[in-house]
């Protein structure tokens, strides 16, 4: 069954790559969404896909080998919505 993760990440995340890196490795895990700079500094990560997939995409936004400074994540979990094709950036 596929989940939807939102994730919000605040640091240094914009203007350094972030949005590209968390692109690329959606990719890699397979996962369709996005991410996106919201206007106070965060980026946005929506990512739906398998829970798995979904776990280690937060575990890599959290590792610390991020572009720039990821200083929080917040996470929520929700059933997946569908519609979403490919990964982009916002």
């Amino acid at each position: 069954m596929d989940v939807r993760l939102n994730a919000w990440v605040r640091g240094y995340v914009q203007g350094v790559g972030f949005r590209w890196w968390t692109r690329a490795r959606a990719l890699e895990l397979g996962l369709v969404g996005s991410a996106s700079n919201l206007r106070d500094g965060r980026v946005e990560v929506v990512a739906e896909g398998s829970e798995e997939a979904c776990k280690r995409l937060l575990e890599a936004l959290r590792s610390g080998e991020t572009p720039g400074r990821v200083d929080t994540v917040v996470e929520r979990w929700t059933e997946a919505r569908g519609g979403l094709t490919g990964f982009i950036e916002r």
